[in-house]
């Protein structure tokens, strides 16, 4: 097969103009459809079926930080992160044990579920905490990639492409709310699904196939296909991926107002958890479809280098950011070098649609509409559009950050930060629904305790990578693997909560009932009972045995 490097021509651009053109239809579509009060707008009128949440779950999961992000990660360091592609699992913990509390509570958000569960004071400090780290970690790294993806299949200036996808994606955010994006999000994911498998089948032919890539790059990096590291690795230990992602994959797919959102927008538990099933098996498409890629670019740069590089030509330094716009680039004829750039189109907008959403839903629900109660809800309505011009005008102000701070490892940033933030936040909700006895001065002590270790940590982190510390407590604290600082993190938050807890007066039992496993009436364990069927529990059972499989696979057993 000739390989050449073509910008776009002229059938890429209209079968790329008809995504678009159908992605708007569907937008103005759902527009038309009145937002009457605020459920409708920031909840779908809770009207949503399961594979539409499925598909908006994994569509909101998968942005460009993944399309992007994974596949330079699978360039260059190969197979560990896939730690965290295998959280479908956990996928099915939100499913099974942390959506029905969130359904029967009827709370809009997730600050709104903490204030029922324990008192305002958690729901103040979720919502602030929850604006400040989409900025952080899923704004600025989302239009960041898109910028990336552009640039690099459109030929166009960084800065045009980021702020151009911001712009349509903010446009129908604001008009439609939660209903346009996972409406658009349905249709986003197919394309990105399809795109991504084209360019993997068309990798796989290029590189000679399996056992040609797994020759080809073991050869060079004997460990690019083995997850388990050594459990004192300084980058992947697997250890801290196993344990500590966990951590992090609880806080994001369990307790996160970005993810969580979508499935609140079902009309009753069934239909919540059977899209959570759903997003789960979906969850497990991107080691092959993204960090496969990856792998095979670094494969590809191995064989013809010639043909196939991901040095920036501006810098002259090697970017692993680019495999997969570099696969695109190179590998797709006329016509789908458009489709599969739909798909990426389609992982950056849907990531950001879903942010935005998000962040204008906790800026009016858990912070204005505290301060302002007597507000109309239409007008609550219209706050929320103005809250995700905000939030977009942040995010793009914190790029020339990220750009520096990206380096192009831009997926371990971004789980990096998601270590730091995750322990505190996962220790509260999830002892305070399996434990009754956890009560609101432990909440926000445990909280505010996980902020106060959160800014040490980066604080150290940026001091000892400038050079002002070299030696110390400080440094070694740095220097901690941010798997296992993950890990350290929740031990401390546990003990923490658990101890406030029991040092200070019960909760009011009464107030919180059905908000926690002890405090469940006999009508709520019955309506639980009657919320599942046997193809709900088997399909779960097979996921789990999948992802084992997927373990053992990627293990010094085979690699």
């Amino acid at each position: 097969m000739e390989v050449t490097k073509t910008i776009f021509e002229g059938l890429d651009w209209v079968v790329l103009g008809l995504y678009f053109a159908i992605l708007i239809g569907v937008a103005i579509w759902v527009a038309l459809q009145r937002n009457k009060n605020t459920e409708d707008y920031f909840l779908a009128g809770r009207n949503v079926g399961w594979f539409v949440i499925g598909a908006s779950i994994f569509a909101s999961n998968i942005g460009s930080e993944h399309v992007v992000g994974l596949a330079g990660t699978g360039f260059s360091s190969g197979t560990p992160l896939a730690h965290y592609e295998l959280h479908a699992w956990i996928v099915l913990l939100l499913g099974w044990l942390f959506l029905p509390f969130y359904i029967r509570s009827g709370a809009f958000t997730m600050p709104e579920f903490l204030e029922k569960r324990f008192d305002s004071r958690s729901r103040w400090f979720l919502s602030v905490f929850s604006l400040f780290a989409y900025v952080l970690t899923k704004v600025s790294v989302t239009i960041y990639a898109g910028g990336i993806v552009v640039s690099e299949l459109l030929n166009l200036d960084f800065w045009v492409g980021a702020i151009g996808i911001v712009v349509f994606t903010g446009i129908y955010t604001i008009i439609g709310g939660l209903k346009a994006v996972v409406y658009t999000e349905t249709l986003q994911t197919v394309v990105l699904i399809v795109g991504s498998v084209i360019i993997t089948y068309l990798g796989f032919q290029e590189v000679g196939g399996w056992n040609q890539l797994t020759e080809t790059v073991t050869a060079v990096s004997p460990d690019h296909f083995n997850m388990w590291r050594p459990w004192d690795d300084p980058e992947f230990p697997w250890a801290g991926l196993l344990f500590g992602g966990t951590i992090v994959g609880i806080w994001y797919w369990c307790t996160d107002q970005y993810i969580v959102q979508r499935t609140l927008a079902a009309n009753n538990i069934t239909i919540g958890r059977r899209g959570a099933i759903f997003g789960a098996y979906l969850k497990l498409l991107p080691i092959l479809i993204f960090l496969v890629p990856g792998i095979i670019a670094y494969a590809l740069t191995i064989q013809n280098p010639e043909v196939f590089s991901v040095i920036d030509p501006e810098t002259g330094i090697e970017r692993a950011d680019r495999a997969f716009p570099m696969l695109v680039t190179t590998l797709l004829p006329v016509g789908l070098k458009g489709l599969v750039a739909g798909g990426l189109m389609a992982a950056l907008m849907s990531s950001l649609a879903s942010v935005f959403n998000s962040c204008s839903t906790i800026f009016t629900i858990d912070i204005y509409k505290k301060i302002s109660p007597q507000k109309s809800e239409q007008y609550l309505v219209n706050v929320g559009k103005i809250a995700t011009v905000v939030i977009v005008v942040l995010g793009i102000a914190w790029i020339p950050i990220m750009e520096k701070i990206g380096g192009g490892v831009m997926y371990q940033y971004l789980q990096n930060v998601q270590a730091y933030i995750a322990p505190p936040v996962t220790t509260v909700f999830l002892l305070g629904i399996i434990w009754k006895r956890v009560n609101a001065q432990a909440a926000i002590v445990t909280l505010f305790s996980g902020l106060f270790l959160l800014i040490l940590r980066l604080g150290s982190e940026i001091a000892t990578n400038e050079g002002v510390i070299n030696s110390g407590f400080l440094f070694e604290f740095a220097s901690i693997n941010f798997s296992y600082m993950a890990i350290w993190m929740f031990l401390f938050s546990v003990i923490l909560c658990i101890s406030v807890s029991l040092l200070t007066s019960q909760p009011d039992y009464h107030k919180i009932q059905g908000l926690s496993y002890g405090t469940l009436s006999k009508e709520d364990r019955i309506s639980a009972e009657n919320s599942y069927s046997t193809i709900d529990i088997v399909l779960s059972v097979v996921l789990v045995l999948i992802v084992v499989g997927i373990l053992l696979f990627f293990s010094p057993v085979v690699f």
